[in-house]
């Protein structure tokens, strides 16, 4: 008796339904040329809450080490083979333009931790899936045009990446500098890989342009930067939000001081106001993140936790409506996540809509520079 008795609560208990589990993809670079981006995002992923209300989530993180390919197969991977509800990633903008097709063909949120707006605009039916955590290019070359026009600039010479960061970037500041009467007197393009950047530093110096644009990422942001003041460049530099990291001035020393970029508000977060509403939640993050890490995150790592912050609304909504681990859910998702208004993160505020899937105004972006080995506000 006591052994059917035993057998009749083991049946009971299987036929209880599982706890519902929402299992989400991470797309890192945590190596290779752009880890100083991908680092803080991988340890970021690591600090996400396990469960949700009465669901339990689950995180499949993968590293592509900045390459293209194998980012497309981490996808693939993450996408087919794990069936997962949403994905966060990745760090670099060429993979994100790689994979658009696969997470429209499968029907999965991407939350974007690329600079690029190229992967939500134009906003289409495939990009329809894609939201971003980054600031727009566009807003953040508005605050530097803005400097530049204030300091005097009427020239400026542009070195980025041959890609499609560098490329974007180019489209969207030489549009915004005609507008504001700045001529590009040069245009020079460099791979992220490079070692030497002698050739193309020669040919921006000899168009003499008062300042210089950089559109690079992490450590081969710097790059430019160094050749072009070791070959005597006198004028102003400045640099995009891709290399809003301490490695910047760690790699780049004397020859970065007095860079001027534009960036999120949690870069000099202790110089913002209190009653910024960033302020609080970029604090809690920084905390929960020196309590295991033992140092300050990147920005970029926040570009993941405000991910989470976004999809932490969205999730309960969408599980009211459909199972996770289903294409209905994933639509569901999609659907909560485009009705999210002031959504405070760590570099902005967010308001999603069915045409903005960035939704980030000027409350995401502060002008910076180096000064004494350390990024300072500047008054915009």
């Amino acid at each position: 008796m006591v052994r059917i008795a035993v057998l009749a609560a083991a049946l009971a208990l299987a036929a209880l339904p599982a706890a519902a589990q929402v299992r989400i993809g991470l797309m890192v670079s945590a190596t290779g040329p752009t880890s100083a981006i991908g680092i803080p995002q991988k340890n970021t992923g690591d600090l996400l809450p396990r469960s949700l209300g009465g669901l339990a989530i689950e995180y499949v993180q993968l590293d592509d080490g900045g390459d293209t390919t194998r980012g497309v197969q981490n996808a693939k991977k993450l996408l087919q083979e794990h069936n997962i509800d949403a994905l966060i990633g990745p760090s670099t903008t060429p993979i994100a333009l790689a994979i658009l097709d696969l997470v429209a063909e499968q029907k999965v949120p991407l939350m974007a931790t690329v600079g690029t707006s190229s992967v939500v605009e134009p906003l289409d039916a495939k990009r329809r899936w894609v939201y971003k955590t980054t600031q727009n290019d566009d807003l953040i070359a508005a605050a530097l045009i803005k400097h530049m026009t204030r300091s005097g600039v009427r020239s400026v010479g542009f070195v980025g990446f041959n890609d499609p960061y560098g490329e974007n970037w180019l489209r969207v500041f030489g549009a915004l500098a005609e507008k504001a009467g700045l001529k590009l007197a040069a245009v020079e393009r460099y791979n992220r890989t490079d070692q030497s950047v002698t050739g193309q530093s020669l040919k921006l110096i000899a168009a003499k342009p008062d300042a210089v644009l950089v559109a690079g990422v992490g450590g081969p942001g710097v790059l430019p930067q160094i050749t072009l003041r070791d070959q005597g460049y006198k004028g102003a530099i400045y640099q995009t939000h891709g290399v809003a990291t301490d490695d910047f001035i760690r790699l780049g020393g004397a020859k970065v001081e007095g860079t001027v970029l534009a960036a999120g508000p949690m870069l000099v977060i202790d110089e913002i106001a209190d009653a910024n509403p960033v302020k609080q939640v970029a604090k809690r993050y920084i905390a929960a993140y020196e309590a295991r890490f033992g140092q300050k995150p990147a920005t970029f790592g926040a570009n993941t936790w405000d991910a989470w912050i976004i999809l932490e609304r969205a999730i309960p909504a969408a599980a009211k409506l459909a199972k996770p681990g289903t294409e209905a859910f994933r639509t569901a998702l999609r659907d909560a996540i485009e009705r999210e208004r002031e959504i405070v993160g760590c570099q902005g505020v967010f308001n999603m809509s069915p045409s903005n899937h960035n939704g980030m105004d000027e409350r995401a972006r502060v002008l910076v520079t180096v000064k004494d080995g350390r990024f300072r506000l500047l008054p915009e």
